[in-house]
């Protein structure tokens, strides 16, 4: 589930691509023709998108721009739900917006088939595998006992730094192609070292949008027409809702004292802020559990580690939080507590910008906007590479000599991820089968 090497903006309007082009197809698969007019499919039940997401729930490895070309290759060519100009600028939406471009490009195309049961059907059905193995994983980690299970989750360790460093690279080549963007991402980097915090993020992201528009001007996007069975008044309760979430819950968790409610105001904020790819979440969440105590930094990044291994979207390591976290609620309540948590923001969104966005995207200060947001989070990723993930976690050459391997794996030889984890988390268990009182 981690981005892979080629896990680049996915015909993202700052990229300077076309988003009218053709979508690429997932590796070994044969795109549809180019600019083809194919009669789209009538409209659907529940039941089928269901069927449909529940098998590339199951199957979709290798991160976000990997599922979009599996979407693609069933739902496009095979299924023809939706024809390539509109998938294109579907696919440019959800990479405008803050949260889970893959999941939100699922949850749409589930509504345009199935309305509003079926975006919900597609949601749960391709999210559903990934968050019952991370939960099984949670209730499993505990039992990881002595020198070897502490190896095993040190290596799952190492595959978080491996699999970050290459998130930075990825992204940094695709969000900070010139000086402008590049000065951004410094820029947030020294803010965020000089402020911290999940205040300091947000303000990073947004002085980020702020720069954007003076610093990433550029030409406009084509018009479009994305036709979804949502209103305007429903689109505008839904930003409505959006909105008065973000405001309230914090207010809310701290004038009632609930536990439960700061839980779901933590995971709703980031998936809230996650601009530029679902990497981004691993210092919001790192801010919001593991500085309070909620679930100590080793599980935390083991926890991050297992969920390279799995198919689906990364957003589901919230399901293994959720269910590990002290104090309750946790196991399998706290699991789909935070699942809905970080997933509501994102599904909110798409919902709500649906019906305006044929007029917002060809709007040039909206865009360069975006193109600094996403540039600052760049920086935010990097700075969370050094801290919390290396200080963390690389303890000696060995452990630097793993990472780098990984990495290298991952961005040189691009390994699927389930092979990087494997290999990474069997170095683990031999260093400390060779050294015994290292992990004691």
């Amino acid at each position: 589930m981690a981005e892979n090497g080629n896990a680049l903006p996915f015909n993202h309007p700052s990229s300077g691509t076309d988003p009218q082009a053709p979508v690429t197809a997932s590796p070994g698969q044969e795109p549809g023709p180019p600019g083809s007019h194919d009669p789209v499919a009538a409209t659907g039940t529940p039941g089928e998108v269901f069927r449909a997401f529940l098998k590339l729930g199951l199957t979709s490895f290798g991160g976000p721009i990997a599922h979009l070309g599996y979407f693609r290759t069933e739902l496009v060519v095979r299924r023809r739900w939706i024809d390539e100009a509109g998938y294109a600028d579907l696919v440019a939406l959800c990479q405008f917006l803050p949260g889970p471009a893959s999941s939100q490009v699922g949850y749409a195309l589930g509504l345009m088939r199935g309305g509003p049961l079926g975006g919900l059907a597609a949601w749960c059905a391709f999210t559903l595998p990934s968050a019952l193995l991370m939960l099984l994983f949670a209730l499993g980690a505990g039992r990881l006992e002595g020198p070897l299970g502490a190896g095993l989750i040190h290596g799952l360790k190492l595959v978080a730094v491996a699999v970050v460093a290459q998130a930075v690279w990825s992204m940094a080549r695709a969000l900070t192609p010139d000086w402008q963007r590049a000065a951004i991402a410094l820029g947030a980097i020294l803010l965020l070292a000089l402020s911290g915090g999940p205040a300091g993020q947000g303000v990073a992201i947004a002085a980020g949008g702020v720069a954007g528009l003076w610093l990433c001007r550029a030409d406009a996007a084509p018009a479009c027409a994305l036709a979804f069975p949502v209103s305007r008044r429903v689109g505008g309760r839904a930003l409505g809702a959006f909105a008065l979430l973000l405001v309230g819950l914090p207010l809310v968790a701290m004038a009632s004292g609930s536990h439960g409610i700061a839980v779901f105001d933590v995971f709703y904020r980031s998936g809230a802020l996650v601009f530029g790819g679902g990497h981004v979440v691993l210092p919001l969440l790192e801010e919001g559990v593991v500085r309070p105590g909620w679930i100590g930094p080793d599980g935390f990044l083991a926890g991050y580690g297992a969920a390279q291994a799995v198919p689906g979207p990364l957003f589901t390591f919230a399901a293994f939080l959720g269910a590990a976290m002290e104090p309750g609620p946790n196991g399998l309540a706290g699991a789909l507590l935070c699942l809905v948590a970080i997933f509501t923001p994102g599904l909110l969104l798409v919902t709500g910008v649906l019906p305006f966005w044929s007029a917002l995207r060809t709007r040039p200060r909206v865009q360069a906007a975006m193109r600094g947001a996403n540039a600052a989070v760049v920086g935010l990723l990097a700075l969370a590479l050094y801290d919390p993930l290396w200080t963390n976690t690389i303890l000696g050459p060995a452990d630097v000599a793993v990472a780098v391997t990984g990495f290298l794996l991952l961005t040189v030889l691009k390994c699927p991820p389930w092979v990087v984890v494997a290999l990474t988390a069997a170095s683990g268990i031999a260093m400390a089968w060779l050294d015994p009182s290292a992990f004691a």
